[in-house]
């Protein structure tokens, strides 16, 4: 260590010191937690060169763990697993040239259980499959109030609990959907304030949902397991206090119908307040029974569970003597009703994410699910009514049965922080990323769905895999990635297969394409999320650790699609792939018949996958086997080009796969690049491209060289394009991008008999983000803010802002793992000026819009390179901008 390191840096402060699993959650999982810092005050050109973690109980005195020479300040991991229960604080200081910062604020993170560690059972009474929602009970005595309570809780199934009359949590649809035959979440709940001296009750109402409802568009009851229940353990200082076992009581309350698809019936006057009170008299109440579940299933909750997010006031109008509810924005959720009516009128809520061009609610698309919630009122006078257990997508709603006083919209997700913002000077475009950040939220339910509204709501892997880079722009999702990746391993099958939905509930009869059953195993552009998604949260967020967690998935995948193809280098053709899913020039009833090839869609993703494991294996697995495979996608990309290049490359996607999977010689790629941006220009920056090409086509371009063609279709108004849907009326993005027709007419959703839709019902959604893909494009290019691939996480930031004629200002700023990156540019009199904000520890490598008439200086001087933290000045004199029309 240098002589600094005796004195102090009195200026420079430790802030935001979290764990990977994000704030505010207690009961995580014993072991893998990692430590993240930011660094705030530090004048221009320091550095961090070393850090100190400390730790030990909190309240006491932090014992350090020894100094780390280094820069790194994110995902660096504590080795040492946490006991049971165990809280232990963290601090941490670094030293600058400037000497040692004070300690940082410390961190308390407390240890979740196992079910090994818990005494309680999962019990529940019997009930029919989504009808009458449990309520299971228990009364416990506490000599005095506890300094610390804790609730332990899950269920197969959904459980919501009081203590004393009051909710215990204000989580929704708990422990959250998870391959259920693999694990199932604990949460861990700081109930202090809500336990007494005396007797204390506790209530849990149990729900299907996900474990045993009716789930999937083959309809499938059961799919987890025949009977539903709930696990509670109530701890104190003192020991455990309470635990679910035989000697609690069961009945049926108000809720006499709970199903996610369906939505909820709430017979008001069945509701007994009493339940909640010492010595409520339980006739007709039952003893519950102990249902036998594997203990090693129950693990410790790792990522944000689903809350509500936001509360949309929703104005009412007048249908045919009902009432419409408009929340002016497409929402997942439910709505919270106060009405007027008296004892025994049945209110009835209906709803829909558009209406017909006659103002009727449009249902179709909804298929087989009702989404309608159902209340008997149980006195006159005004009530307030909410669903519980089911969430709908929805915009519009429709009241009959009383009188509508109050109307909000309650919009839920997984309670994941908003990461990024923009704007620029295209109000189109500005919705269209407001609109894509509403379907990530709309979709982020727990698991990445692909719609929230009809019956399906599943975890499709293409559409998380196409939108994943985007996904973490927009929001710190890295946990909820993590989470969800456990799940797509537990579902590979034991060849490697990766299933198309997880958690994986669809049987190969269930699915059926042109009147034939499907196998949706290993389908490409979809299995491929088992290596697209870690990458792409690595690169956003920088830490190894979802790498390392997901490597030997990414090695079964790979090996999966080796014995695939056998000794011919190549995926043979087979009898289906979804391909270049919902190309808009697809009949409209057999979306997987795309322009492009099927089979050089397969092998360009083959290709991608064993790139991508190859550099997993240099950064966290066996670097010597990084050769042998980068090797081997060099014969699949050899051999598929020969095979199919030339003729899929002269469609969007399959040029845009060629490039940006580098499975085209390189000596051709500037050719291809060429002949996309001439189709782009041909068809007046017409969309051509469906779920796997969309979100590559821009960079295509722009890459290339090609940014005039990309604005083309990035600014496009006409009918396929982004900024069409916003012209219609879109707050989301739609599955298909003629969703709503030019005359005002929905589309059908036409699907052959036999698909994985309801009796060959439509399949059509307003609310799917897979479209919505572009936005990273538009933070990285329009913005022009970019994580850089080998030093991930925003360690190196590419500062590459490109203006357009109809875009001559942009602003964008990004929550890294080092702090917020912002810029905010304008191109006025034909000069650009930025403000850039670099955060402490980032590096910014400049790529300013220049021509060679440009003089460009930074902070007033000549411009670097690369610039190091704190706000900066960039000015261009005659820019480049590109000119789309």
């Amino acid at each position: 260590m240098t002589a600094s390191f005796d004195r102090a840096d009195a200026t420079t402060r430790v802030v935001g010191l979290r764990s990977s699993h994000g704030v505010g959650l207690i009961g995580v999982p014993r072991s893998g937690l990692r430590l993240s810092w930011r660094v705030e005050g530090a004048r221009p050109g320091l550095r961090q060169l070393a850090y100190e973690i400390a730790d030990g109980a909190p309240g006491s005195s932090l014992a350090t763990r020894g100094v780390v020479a280094g820069e790194e300040s994110f995902g660096i991991r504590i080795e040492e697993a946490l006991a049971a229960r165990e809280r232990r604080a963290y601090a941490v200081r670094i030293a600058t040239e400037d000497g040692w910062t004070a300690w940082s604020d410390p961190l308390v993170v407390e240890a979740g259980v196992d079910g090994s560690d818990l005494d309680a059972r999962v019990i529940g009474i019997p009930s029919e499959i989504d009808g009458a929602v449990q309520l299971l009970r228990r009364e416990f005595t506490l000599p005095a109030a506890p300094a610390r309570g804790r609730l332990r809780l899950s269920a197969l199934g959904l459980v919501d609990a009081w203590i004393n009359g009051h909710r215990a949590t204000d989580a929704l649809l708990t422990p959250g959907w998870t391959s259920y035959q693999g694990r199932v979440l604990v949460d861990t709940l700081d109930v202090t304030a809500l336990l007494r001296p005396g007797v204390n009750v506790v209530v849990l109402a149990v729900a299907d949902g996900w474990y045993r409802g009716r789930m999937g568009f083959a309809a499938r009851t059961g799919i987890y397991g025949d009977c539903s229940g709930a696990l509670a353990q109530i701890e104190t200082e003192r020991g455990v206090v309470a635990v679910t076992d035989e000697t609690w009581r069961g009945g049926f309350g108000a809720i006499t119908a709970a199903s996610i698809y369906d939505g909820t019936e709430i017979d008001l006057r069945r509701d007994d307040p009493a339940v909640h009170e010492p010595g409520f008299a339980d006739a007709g109440w039952v003893a519950a029974s102990v249902i036998d579940t594997n203990p090693a299933l129950f693990q410790p909750r790792s990522a944000p569970p689903v809350r509500v997010v936001a509360e949309l006031p929703m104005s009412p109008s007048e249908y045919e003597g009902r009432v419409q509810l408009d929340a002016a924005q497409n929402v997942t959720g439910w709505v919270r009703l106060v009405v007027r009516g008296r004892a025994g009128d049945v209110v009835t809520i209906r709803h829909a994410e558009v209406r017909e061009p006659s103002g009727a609610l449009h249902t179709a698309a909804l298929r087989a699910a009702r989404a309608t919630d159902v209340y008997t009122l149980a006195a006159d006078g005004e009530s307030v009514l909410e669903p519980a257990f089911t969430f709908h997508g929805f915009r519009y709603a429709e009241v009959d049965g009383a009188d509508v006083v109050a109307a909000t919209a309650m919009c839920i997700s997984s309670d994941l922080p908003a990461r990024s913002a923009f704007r620029s000077s295209h109000p189109a475009l500005d919705r269209f990323h407001a609109n894509v950040f509403w379907s990530q939220r709309d979709n982020f339910v727990s698991i990445p769905t692909d719609c929230p509204q009809r019956d399906e709501r599943l975890g499709w892997t293409g559409d998380a895999q196409a939108f994943a880079a985007t996904a973490n722009t927009l929001m710190d999702a890295e946990s909820f990635w993590i989470s969800w990746l456990r799940d797509l391993e537990i579902d590979q099958t034991d060849e490697g297969g990766v299933p198309s939905v997880v958690p994986d509930i669809i049987r190969f009869e269930d699915m059926r394409m042109g009147g034939v059953p499907v196998d949706n195993m290993g389908r490409a552009g979809w299995a491929d999320a088992a290596t697209i998604v870690p990458f792409a949260v690595h690169e956003s967020f920088g830490s190894d650790e979802v790498l390392e967690r997901q490597l030997t998935s990414m090695r079964r995948w790979v090996d999966h699609l080796r014995r695939r193809a056998g000794d011919g280098v190549v995926l043979p053709t087979e009898p289906f792939q979804y391909g270049d899913w919902l190309d808009p020039d697809a009949p409209a009833a057999r979306p997987w018949e795309a322009k492009v090839s099927a089979d050089f869609v397969a092998n360009a993703f083959y290709v991608r996958s064993v790139r991508l494991l190859a550099r997993a294996e240099r950064l966290v697995g066996e670097p010597a086997r990084g050769d042998d495979l980068d090797a081997l996608a060099d014969r699949v990309a050899a051999v598929t080009w020969e095979r199919w290049g030339e003729r899929a490359s002269s469609t969007q996607t399959g040029a845009a796969l060629a490039l940006e999977f580098a499975v085209a010689p390189a000596g051709r790629r500037a050719a291809i690049a060429q002949g996309l941006a001439d189709d782009v220009r041909r068809q007046g920056g017409r969309i051509a491209t469906g779920f796997l090409g969309t979100p590559l086509v821009l960079f295509a371009l722009s890459r290339a060289g090609h940014l005039a063609e990309a604005f083309l279709m990035v600014l496009r108004r006409e009918a396929p394009s982004w900024l069409y849907q916003v012209d219609r009326g879109a707050t989301t993005v739609w599955e298909r991008w003629d969703a709503i027709r030019p005359d005002g007419s929905i589309h059908g959703g036409d699907m052959d008999a036999g698909s994985p839709d309801t009796e060959g019902a439509g399949m059509l959604s307003f609310n799917h983000y897979a479209y919505g893909a572009m936005i990273d494009w538009v933070y990285r290019t329009v913005a022009g803010l970019a994580p850089d691939t080998e030093a991930p996480g925003y360690r190196v930031v590419h500062v590459a802002p490109r203006p357009a004629v109809g875009l001559d200002s942009a602003a964008a700023e990004i929550e890294t793992p080092l702090g917020r990156l912002a810029i905010d540019w304008a191109v006025v009199d034909d000069t650009f000026t930025a403000t850039l904000d670099v955060p402490f520890g980032a590096r910014a490598l400049l790529d300013l819009p220049v021509t060679e008439q440009s003089l460009v200086t930074v902070d007033g001087a000549p411009a670097p390179a690369e610039l190091t933290h704190g706000r900066h000045t960039l000015t261009v004199t005659r820019p480049a901008v590109a000119a789309p029309a």
